[in-house]
């Protein structure tokens, strides 16, 4: 059995004071001034330390408060009060929503699992992933407890080619060349995010950490070009429309050329430039690229990259996620007898650990993550980087060892996370939850199922 793999992760100190979902409103006026005042009863000793951020306008209180609510019940003439941050509610989007961006820094600060001790308060149906669920039939078992070693289960995922068959000579021997494939030990890639204030220090920073944890960085091939050798083993160059030969580059493990009108001249291109390495073809995950899939396999493209908008629906139709188009895939391909042929890689919106399972489930062999990794230093996904403004938390100041430090904790927390969801499913290999659907439940078929026929009338019945 192979060594078990371990991210080590350690607390990283945020460079800001995090923007918190609620503050403390003390007011001043009408005071008793008790003997004995709430403040000074705090267990937690917060209105002891409290001070105020010039530099950020921010009270120290609003991160220190373990909200038990005591001072706000105690106080005699209810002075204190705990209220939505404004702040905090107009962080992100509909997607990258404020309550995921804090998940995402908590787990890069600790690098530690979010545990809600009073449960899950939210709906349990919504869109995109949220209306998928998992089996977590095995969770009653102490045994299916990958995190904690009593129990190996492995998050290994191959990258490339695999033969249908393999043939052999009467001598024994192998009459074909095995297809090289790249083993990553966990099931996710990174990229560089669409948009962000990062510099050359934030990119090394990720390459830092993509090393660390023996995993693939996506970068501009012009970009890639400025590591050393033996750093390009893990990273993935990005060629595009224009990309000229180069000198072989045989260290460079996988290449990633985009689908367009010239793809095939890029092919030729990948390969003289980088011999040793296995092509990937990124695909817009929209209606019909299931048809066009076939024709890169055959060109010697095995991995296919599919990519969808960051708010986690597909490039075409809007109304329609990720999940779906991963699913539609990934069934057409089976259908067709080629899906073992073909690593699928997704990306687009995945804001949470749980996408990683759930699109492993739908289809996909592994996924590249973009802007988690930015939230990670500390984004609030305001967007002024896109208007030419200054960022509110100076990612591109941030040094790069801080960089790689915050992104192995969220990935380690990610990673812990895949383990408990595989090892309350009672599933041992990633490889294994390819596809299986089976281990899976989806709203949209449940309610069709459930109520689909209740609007339809047969011929020749009359309705009373």
């Amino acid at each position: 059995m192979p060594s078990k793999y371990v991210i080590h992760t350690k607390p990283v100190p945020h460079r800001f004071e995090p923007i918190t979902k609620s503050g403390v409103i003390a007011w001043e006026e009408g005071c008793l001034k008790c003997a004995v005042c709430v403040k000074n009863q705090c267990v937690y000793g917060v209105y002891d330390h409290r001070h105020m951020d010039d530099r950020q306008m921010v009270d120290s209180i609003d991160n220190q408060c373990m909200n038990c609510f005591r001072c706000v019940q105690n106080c005699p003439r209810e002075l204190i009060h705990k209220s939505i941050n404004p702040d905090f509610m107009v962080m992100g989007d509909s997607h990258w929503t404020p309550d995921t961006i804090a998940r995402l820094w908590y787990q890069s600060q600790t690098g530690k699992i979010p545990v809600s001790g009073a449960g899950y308060p939210g709906p349990f149906s919504g869109p995109g992933f949220d209306s998928m669920w998992t089996d977590m039939s095995e969770i009653v078992r102490p045994t299916r407890d990958g995190i904690h070693g009593r129990e190996y289960i492995s998050t290994t995922v191959d990258l490339g080619r695999t033969p249908k068959n393999l043939v052999f000579t009467g001598e024994g021997e192998m009459n074909e060349d095995i297809p090289p494939l790249v083993h990553i030990p966990i099931p996710m890639m990174m990229r560089l995010p669409r948009f962000g204030a990062v510099n050359d220090q934030t990119i090394k920073g990720w390459v830092m950490a993509a090393r660390h944890l023996d995993t693939l960085l996506v970068l501009p091939q012009e970009i890639c070009s400025q590591y050393p050798l033996e750093v390009q083993r893990h990273l993935v160059p990005s060629i595009g429309t224009g990309f000229k030969k180069m000198a072989p580059n045989k260290m460079t493990r996988m290449v990633e050329l985009i689908w367009d009108k010239d793809w095939d001249k890029n092919i030729e291109v990948a390969r003289y430039s980088y011999p040793s390495a296995i092509v990937a073809m990124r695909f817009p995950l929209s209606q019909g690229v299931e048809e066009d899939i076939p024709t890169a396999l055959d060109a010697g493209c095995p991995v296919i990259h599919l990519e969808g908008r960051m708010d986690g629906t597909t490039l075409d139709q809007p109304s329609q996620y990720i999940k779906d188009g991963i699913r539609r895939v990934h069934q057409a391909l089976v259908e067709r007898g080629i899906r073992d042929e073909i690593t699928l890689v997704a990306s687009g919106g995945l804001a949470m650990a749980e996408h990683v399972a759930k699109s492993i489930i739908c289809g996909a062999d592994a996924v590249i993550l973009d802007f988690p990794i930015l939230i990670a230093l500390e984004c609030r996904m305001c967007r002024r980087c896109e208007k030419g403004l200054s960022c509110p938390v100076e990612i591109d100041q941030a040094d790069s060892k801080w960089v790689a430090r915050r992104t192995i904790n969220l990935m380690g927390a990610w990673h812990n996370q895949l383990l408990e969801v595989m090892g309350a499913m009672g599933i041992r290999e990633a490889r294994r939850l390819r596809g299986e659907v089976g281990r899976a439940m989806f709203f949209e078929d449940l309610e069709k199922d459930l109520f689909g026929t209740l609007i339809k009338v047969k011929e020749g019945y009359e309705l009373e």
